[in-house]
């Protein structure tokens, strides 16, 4: 298929490879062009450009702000994607930004399909993400290709896009509620005089066997904040927008009240840059480690 791809970041590098990689002949956009150069693919000047004569559209930014600046901005993708074109936001996005999204690409003619995606930048590169999607049945049906080539299973949740964001922004909701109990456990072990890592081997080989407990606990028993994975103010940015969705649903969300607070006071002590696990590490400092 012709694929725009807009936004190289780490995720969207390794995705934007696949696709080249399973054969499909795609068009990069990226603030920074450089970020290009080694994916041997045609690279665009806006994102008009790696719109304009694609089947879809991948995008795939940090924010609303940046998936609306390249969809309704000068030289944005909505006025360029051809009639019948889909264009398919991997972006962890609030569920209104996804609703405007489905009526702006419906009024135009062409579809909208919300498919964010698990995983961090290693399972990106591997193609190994999930994809939890929503959208029409045959728009669907015609991403499949591009979801194989990026992904190791998708999650269909229906036709109305924003679902699928809203179950993305619980998921994240989730982890963050993992890296924020793991850490309170293991700094009251710590403190107990336990070795964090035999501690973690426990937990991992017995009751918390899940991926998610094995890969933030090594974080924040090596205090591997650095690079980040996925980086701080983006954890906090998704708290938020978790809370505004339980806002509009009427759904108390106490314990993202007390997340969004943690990651207030990683970001105040200047964790701008450290991967978002680094909340892990907030109950040790809490407690004089």
């Amino acid at each position: 298929m012709k694929v725009g791809f807009i936004g190289l970041g780490q995720m969207g590098h390794g995705m934007a490879a696949n696709l080249i990689r399973a054969g499909h002949e795609v068009i990069v956009y990226n603030r920074t062009p450089s970020k290009a150069k080694d994916l041997g693919a045609k690279i665009a000047h806006t994102p008009g450009e790696a719109a304009a004569g694609a089947e879809a559209v991948f995008t795939m930014l940090a924010n609303d702000a940046a998936v609306e600046a390249v969809t309704f901005g000068p030289g944005g993708l909505l006025t360029a994607l051809p009639t019948n074109a889909i264009h398919i936001s991997s972006s962890t996005i609030s569920v209104a930004l996804s609703e405007k999204l489905t009526q702006a690409h419906a009024q135009a003619g062409q579809h909208f399909v919300a498919a964010p995606v698990f995983g961090r930048p290693d399972a990106a590169a591997a193609a190994k993400l999930f994809i939890a999607t929503a959208g029409e049945a045959e728009t669907l049906a015609v991403c499949q290709p591009l979801f194989e080539a990026i992904s190791q299973r998708v999650f269909v949740l229906g036709e109305v896009p924003s679902r699928a964001n809203l179950v993305k922004l619980s998921g994240n909701f989730l982890i963050a509620s993992v890296i924020e109990s793991l850490g309170e456990a293991m700094a009251l072990v710590a403190k107990g005089g336990v070795d964090k890592h035999a501690y973690l081997d426990l937990l991992t080989s017995t009751l918390f066997s899940a991926p998610v407990y094995k890969t933030y606990g090594k974080l924040i028993a090596d205090e591997a904040f650095e690079p980040a994975g996925f980086a701080a103010p983006l954890g906090q940015k998704d708290i938020r927008l978790v809370l505004a969705a339980g806002e509009t649903l009427n759904v108390p969300l106490p314990l993202a009240s007390l997340l969004r607070d943690r990651f207030l006071t990683l970001l105040a002590q200047g964790g701008e840059k450290l991967d978002w696990s680094a909340i892990g590490q907030l109950a040790a400092k809490d407690s004089g480690q």
